[in-house]
């Protein structure tokens, strides 16, 4: 681990130089991660291309600012999410609301059901039919990781307004899921 830490120190180093050969070495080590990221957030593998191409660029330029206080994956993701988002609401497919807007008086369902025969692609199949802003949440929040307060800080909303986007997604996620397994 250590080594492979310090490798890529180098090759960063190297890509502050310009060197292309570092730059691309980055490049096949990163890039499926971050076209996996881009495409379960946009959901259009052109763009999610777009997307990743963009962040590498992006990174490769501002890879001065890059402080090593967390792993270089976890920078270049971060830019990823950021590009993938700011293409939904470039492109309108991203709808965010005031939490002075949201009825919170609404039935949260807290059944625990059983879905053990449930394969990774269903979920990721059901959560892909969740309108935007639940499935970036839901997405940010199980797949990538990310607590409600990054979250909050990602898609430019409040930290209640992350909890309740995420909360009224699993409940979205559990209809979809309950419909598909009553049949």
């Amino acid at each position: 681990m250590k080594t492979e830490i310090q490798h890529i120190n180098q090759l960063l180093e190297l890509c502050k130089k310009g060197n292309a050969n570092a730059q691309f070495t980055v490049y096949k080590q990163y890039y499926k991660a971050m076209y996996n990221t881009a495409i379960r957030i946009v959901n259009d593998s052109f763009e999610a291309e777009d997307i990743m191409q963009e962040s590498f660029l992006a990174a490769f330029t501002k890879l001065d600012s890059f402080s090593g206080t967390v792993s270089f994956g976890a920078w270049l993701k971060k830019i990823v999410i950021n590009n993938s988002i700011t293409a939904l609401k470039k492109n309108k497919r991203i709808e965010t609301k005031p939490l002075e807007n949201l009825n919170l008086s609404e039935n949260e369902v807290n059944d625990v059901e059983d879905y053990d025969a449930l394969s990774a692609k269903e979920l990721l199949q059901k959560i892909n039919e969740l309108k935007t802003n639940y499935k970036v949440s839901l997405t940010l929040h199980f797949i990538e990781g990310y607590d409600y307060e990054e979250i909050a800080q990602i898609m430019d909303i409040s930290y209640e307004n992350s909890r309740t986007t995420i909360s009224r997604a699993k409940n979205k996620l559990k209809q979809l899921l309950s419909v598909q397994y009553e049949r």
